[in-house]
């Protein structure tokens, strides 16, 4: 009898043969969630990191991209980008919106997501990157090619969410956003998060 075991969804699935033009995506919350789960680094299962705090709930499907890691090259990118002192990258993999019409009603699943974008979010100094992308044969959202197609309400909701979601409203943000990118620029920032997985886990593999 064979025994299967879950893969890792950080380490053990694949980001896509297309790459970065096509990503796999593993999602961790909805917008209909009203507590942030994330996956356990540890385990691999979703994990209550904390309720909301506010009723504004995440705009999109949320998670990040399998083999991917927010370290020293997507540091480096942000800064000449952003102009900016970045200390280092966050030390997660790079965090993924994807927009659909449909609706899902609960995280850790995977998807297949068509990057267009993404904006540059420093946290505490951290490069914190959230790409922007559509979920593959969405038949609304396959029109959007770059993230100049959104609308800018769209962007701007986005944006205030990962200000202030992680703060009361007497705290000051500790986080900013640089840029907005495009589609060329979220390819860039995909194969650097890459790299910096490579360059940080290969070496624990062998």
């Amino acid at each position: 009898m064979n025994i299967q075991h879950k893969a890792h969804p950080w380490h053990g699935i694949n980001p896509g043969k297309d790459t970065p033009a096509i990503v796999t995506a593993f999602i961790e919350i909805v917008p209909s969630d009203t507590v942030k789960y994330e996956i356990d680094k540890e385990t691999g299962y979703l994990k209550i990191d904390r309720p909301q705090k506010f009723s504004n709930m995440i705009p999109t499907l949320y998670g990040f991209i399998p083999q991917t890691y927010c370290a020293e090259r997507v540091a480096e990118y942000a800064a000449l980008k952003s102009g900016k002192e970045v200390i280092k990258g966050d030390g997660d993999p790079l965090d993924i919106c994807v927009l659909s019409e449909r609706s899902v009603t609960h995280g850790d699943i995977l998807l297949q997501a068509i990057p267009i974008g993404g904006f540059r979010l420093l946290d505490g100094g951290e490069a914190d990157d959230k790409i922007i992308a559509v979920m593959k044969g969405d038949e609304f959202y396959r029109q959007w090619n770059d993230v100049s197609d959104c609308p800018e309400s769209y962007i701007n909701r986005l944006k205030h969410y990962f200000l202030t979601y992680k703060h009361l409203p007497s705290e000051k943000s500790i986080c900013e956003i640089t840029n907005v990118y495009g589609r060329d620029e979220a390819h860039e920032v995909i194969r650097r998060s890459l790299e910096d997985y490579k360059n940080h886990f290969s070496c624990e593999e062998n």
